[in-house]
């Protein structure tokens, strides 16, 4: 555990906490950076976002998707707020929040702590420990009066155990844990979405990843009602589109749950599969990866990323995320085909 210099990565001259994969992306580049899920959405989400398209003269009516977010986690519609995707929830989080200590734990995805920032609120980084990257609630300062931790985390695709995440709920703090990849893991498991009676905590999902919809901009929060009326306040009228509204419903629907849970579980084999021909050449993976994607390390990550590129691939840096350093490199999971032509690239390699 450590804690870095704000934002080191550009402090240094390079991308900082505002980096994310589609800037790894190109054309003609086969594209393991970005972790959203290839060929989404399925036909009858596009139909559904199409169709939604008829009412766009009206302004956005959030209540019938409210109340798809609330049935599909158990939960009242009070203790929802649509987003326009996670990273607006975050924004909207630094805007309402005063805290006195605010720790982000790292690695993870960078949007928390740059929100804060812009926000100009002081943060504290809690490092996680390499190889294993296990959450230790130990870590946390007591004093921490606003926490925020991903699970599965990105990029490290650790999952922690929710018992371990309700450890660091109490009365005076707010815990939030940011669940954009939780339906890559089949059932769920260790999601606190459905969970109330945690005090201060509040939960950040996104339809972005599993259903291929980054630039539709869908995501919500769960929470108590008192802090989704706080956060509901700073948001902009009409924030979350008829379109994304109509996606967020549609997600939420039987039909919706099964195949998601379909995915997850054929994901697993993928992942499974990516991870031993990845160690097969050399690189070490980050264990027990629960997520859409692998947290891998090089002797010459650097080198080795801008060769893959100048072979046609795109990997995500991992040196922008705090906690990481050039080594390492974050890799999507893809079907088998599409990770073969990667691993039997690495091989020729090196």
């Amino acid at each position: 555990m450590g804690t870095e210099a704000p934002d080191r990565a550009a402090a240094e001259g390079g991308p900082g906490l505002r980096h994310h994969g589609d800037a790894e992306t190109g054309p003609g580049l086969l594209d393991f950076a970005v972790n959203v899920r290839a060929g989404a959405p399925p036909d009858w989400l596009a139909e559904r976002i199409a169709a939604s398209l008829s009412g766009v003269a009206a302004y956005p009516d959030p209540a019938p998707a409210r109340a798809a977010v609330a049935r599909r986690h158990g939960r009242d519609p009070a203790e929802v707020l649509l987003t326009a995707g996670a990273a607006e929830a975050f924004v909207l989080l630094a805007r309402v929040l005063r805290p006195c200590r605010a720790v982000v734990v790292h690695p993870q995805f960078t949007e928390p702590e740059a929100a804060l920032r812009a926000a100009g609120h002081p943060v504290e980084r809690v490092v996680l420990p390499a190889p294993r990257f296990e959450l230790d609630p130990e870590l946390v300062p007591e004093e921490a009066d606003l926490v925020m931790v991903g699970n599965p985390t990105n990029p490290t695709s650790v999952l922690h155990p929710a018992a371990a995440l309700e450890r660091l709920a109490r009365p005076g703090r707010v815990l939030v844990v940011d669940e954009a990849f939780a339906d890559c893991v089949p059932g769920e498991a260790e999601s606190l979405a459905g969970r109330t009676g945690v005090p201060g905590l509040v939960v950040v999902r996104s339809l972005t990843k599993t259903w291929g919809l980054a630039g539709l901009r869908a995501g919500y929060v769960l929470a108590e009602p008192s802090t989704v009326d706080l956060l509901a306040g700073a948001q902009p009228l009409w924030s979350v589109s008829t379109p994304a509204l109509a996606a967020a419903a549609a997600c939420c629907e039987p039909r919706a749950l099964a195949e998601a849970e379909e995915w997850a579980r054929w994901l697993t084999g993928r992942r499974a599969e990516l991870a031993a021909d990845l160690e097969a050449t050399g690189l070490h993976v980050t264990p027990a990866a629960a997520a859409s994607f692998l947290l891998v390390r090089a002797a010459d990550g650097r080198s080795l990323r801008h060769r893959l590129r100048e072979s046609g691939i795109a990997v995500r840096r991992g040196d922008t995320f705090p906690g990481l350093g050039p080594d390492w490199l974050r890799v999507a999971v893809r079907d088998r085909d599409t990770s073969l032509r990667l691993t039997r690239t690495l091989a020729e390699l090196r």
